[in-house]
């Protein structure tokens, strides 16, 4: 019997349980004024994260480092500005921590306020070509080192063997060392927030029609 082709198999969870490894959930936030369906969608996908996790934690051991972008602080203090963020997503590291995850410093207040400022800056929409150039050169310069220290605080301090969760926003394009093992969090609801938020985009963007002149 010929094998076949074309076929790859996945190695089983299980295989993951040696090494160091780092579980990346995208943060999706539905903000103050965000409508019932998208806020509705944000607590699904924040209920498949929180049994994702504890999936992988029975399998591969519970979690010990807890980072969160935007956070250049650790302990309580972290945890009650992600509170005021996401009560869901705090609800997830707050159980961690309680049973002796430790929340890490994940970033440096310097080049986290050198990013958000520039970004600003890009946000206002800026006319002149040149000053475009600069500040959106400033801008990468700023995300490349800010990228390159939370990548190395992870470095320094997820351990041999153990398992640290990432919330960050996606499309941070941080490099990761090459010994730790990424899991992506991405529950079926991240799909539905997607297309969600792709249709909401059209429907806001299409002419309206049917309309005539008065």
């Amino acid at each position: 019997m010929s094998e076949e082709l074309g076929k790859i198999e996945k190695p089983p969870v299980e295989d993951f349980k040696s090494g160091r490894k780092l579980y990346f959930v995208p943060l999706i936030y539905p903000g103050k004024d965000a409508e019932d369906e998208f806020v509705e969608r944000c607590d699904n996908y924040w209920e498949q994260v929180s049994d994702h996790i504890k999936d992988l934690e029975l399998k591969l051991g519970n979690v010990k480092n807890i980072y969160h972008e935007f956070m250049p602080m650790g302990d309580e203090e972290a945890l009650n500005n992600i509170e005021h963020l996401n009560k869901k997503s705090c609800q997830i590291i707050r159980s961690r921590v309680d049973n002796g995850a430790m929340m890490e410093v994940t970033e440096a207040e310097d080049l986290l306020t050198e990013f958000m400022d520039w970004s600003r800056c890009l946000a206002i929409g800026l006319q002149n070509r040149e000053v475009f150039a600069k500040v959106y050169g400033f801008f990468q310069e700023a995300s490349k080192n800010r990228n390159e220290h939370i990548a190395r605080k992870i470095d320094e301090t997820l351990g041999q063997d153990e398992s640290g969760i990432l919330f960050m926003r996606e499309g941070h394009q941080i490099q990761f060392s090459s010994d730790i093992e990424i899991f992506y969090i991405s529950p079926p609801a991240l799909d539905e927030i997607k297309r969600w938020l792709r249709s909401k985009e059209t429907a806001d963007s299409a002419p309206e029609t049917g309309k005539s002149d008065q």
